[in-house]
């Protein structure tokens, strides 16, 4: 028989000290303007793909819709800082800044050769899955933000 500390789930271990999610791109020839440097809007799709690989580590986006919720961008913010070419490499970071009761707040910072050229923030405002009303963020999935949150 399995003593009672046995049967229970181990707590998900906490870093010593924050760190940002983290993600890796590289700059396509498509997604540059005829001035040769990224378009303007693309830069939200790297935000979005960010946030993608982000959900993939906490076990995946379209688990947390199945289980009734969903996200919607209600506010997003960039700050242009250098310009980035064609075939860059770059590195996205990611940190969630705040998690209120329906909706969450990351910060997000593009370095290349360890120069910040974007940085912005997202917010998320969670709603039922299938596009209903705005849903209170659920404790499972407050505790897996809780890797990455600076609060």
């Amino acid at each position: 028989m399995a003593s009672p500390t046995e049967s229970r789930p181990r707590p998900r271990r906490r870093r010593p000290e924050l760190e940002p999610f983290r993600t890796r791109l590289r700059v396509r020839y498509n997604e540059c303007d005829p001035q040769g440097v990224v378009f303007n809007a693309n830069y939200l799709t790297y935000f979005d793909i960010t946030m993608g690989e982000l959900w993939r580590e906490l076990g995946g986006y379209q688990e947390m819709v199945d289980a009734g919720v969903d996200m919607v961008v209600a506010e997003a913010r960039i700050r242009y800082l250098a310009a980035l070419r064609f075939d860059d490499e770059f590195e996205v970071q990611a940190t969630v800044v705040r998690i209120g009761s329906t909706s969450m707040t990351t910060q997000l910072e593009l370095v290349r050769d360890e120069q910040k050229v974007v940085e912005g923030e997202l917010r998320h405002v969670f709603i039922e899955s299938g596009g209903g009303e705005t849903s209170p963020i659920p404790e499972s999935i407050r505790a897996q933000l809780g890797e990455y949150a600076a609060t």
